[in-house]
């Protein structure tokens, strides 16, 4: 007779268990992660250059603002292919909580790197270089 004592006990596994109140991304994001980093840089760069990029009319665009810290991120992270980024943006939750649960696709970060941003990177990223 086996003693109770050497009983294998697994701790619940549900993967389909609904979830009445779903954490919060910002609940799942480390303090000290990277991530917040990337996203306290970019929010206090002068990015008004880049604004001046976009003309307006037509369909609404992702804020160039967003764009750029998934680009910051995604080149942190060794990650240069825009179909992978697009991937990363729906599947990892650091670019969900980065982009604010958007999810532009490969062509619109792939045009906003090499369109929008080629002749103002050079400011951009002095900004970051230059204290104060």
């Amino acid at each position: 007779m086996k003693s109770r004592r050497n009983r294998v006990v697994f701790k619940d596994y549900n993967p389909g268990q609904l979830m009445l109140l779903p954490p919060s991304l910002e609940e799942l994001i480390a303090l000290n992660h990277p991530i917040r980093v990337v996203n306290r840089v970019i929010d206090q760069i002068d990015v008004d250059t880049l604004l001046r990029q976009y003309k307006g009319g037509g369909t609404s665009s992702y804020h160039p603002r967003m764009l750029l810290k998934v680009l910051v991120y995604s080149y942190l992270c060794n990650i240069f292919s825009s179909r992978k980024m697009e991937s990363a943006l729906k599947e990892n939750i650091h670019f969900m909580w980065l982009s604010g649960m958007s999810y532009p696709d490969h062509n619109t970060l792939n045009r906003f790197r090499s369109d929008r941003l080629k002749d103002v990177l050079k400011e951009i990223f002095a900004q970051v270089c230059t204290p104060g």
